[in-house]
């Protein structure tokens, strides 16, 4: 639990990478390596939905302590998931963008309409959602409950294999767009 209770969500950010992200859905366990995150620092950030300390019903989820999840629509179609991280009342949240199939491939194919698995299968946060089966029903979920949960499984992701870069879609931010919180794996990972 410590792990989401860091101050530091640009680290966390990083972290992630190399995770595995459960989920448990209809009775079915679907798996990805997480390889792409945005950090996201809650009222400082304008790039934030908690931005100036904006509390709203869909914001609130963010100001619970770290270690649940944080699920919205975007766009009124694609669910995007995010690990909430910090001490209650500081709304950092991590957005996790892609992911690398590591249980349940079957299922995943199913639910995106797909054949075989290829590069863009679950290479953006509303695809690997919709892979997963998350919907808005899993936020503030505990991330170490039945449903969704986060496992280490040591999976070397080396620094080298890294690359940080400005976070995708938040223009709107200003400076704040340009800060390198999106951090996205090179490289194929192996489990």
């Amino acid at each position: 639990m410590d792990f989401y209770l860091q101050q530091d969500v640009v680290h966390v950010a990083k972290d992630l990478l190399g995770k595995v992200l459960y989920t448990h859905i209809h009775g079915v366990i679907c798996a990805g390596i997480i390889t792409e995150t945005e950090a996201y620092a809650g009222i400082t950030d304008r790039a934030s939905h908690a931005y100036g300390n904006r509390r709203t019903a869909r914001t609130e989820t963010m100001f619970q302590q770290g270690g649940i999840s944080y699920v919205y629509l975007c766009y009124g179609m694609h669910h995007l998931f995010n690990v909430v991280t910090n001490q209650k009342d500081i709304p950092h949240a991590v957005l996790i963008r892609a992911i690398q199939p590591y249980a349940g491939l079957d299922t995943m194919l199913q639910r995106r309409g797909a054949r075989q698995y290829h590069q863009q299968l679950l290479n953006g946060p509303g695809k690997l959602s919709q892979a997963m089966g998350i919907n808005q029903s899993i936020n503030a979920q505990s991330l170490q409950g039945e449903q969704v949960w986060l496992e280490d499984k040591s999976i070397d992701v080396p620094d080298a294999c890294i690359e940080a870069t400005p976070r995708i879609g938040v223009a709107y931010a200003k400076e704040d767009a340009l800060l390198p919180y999106r951090f996205v794996v090179k490289t194929q990972l192996q489990p």
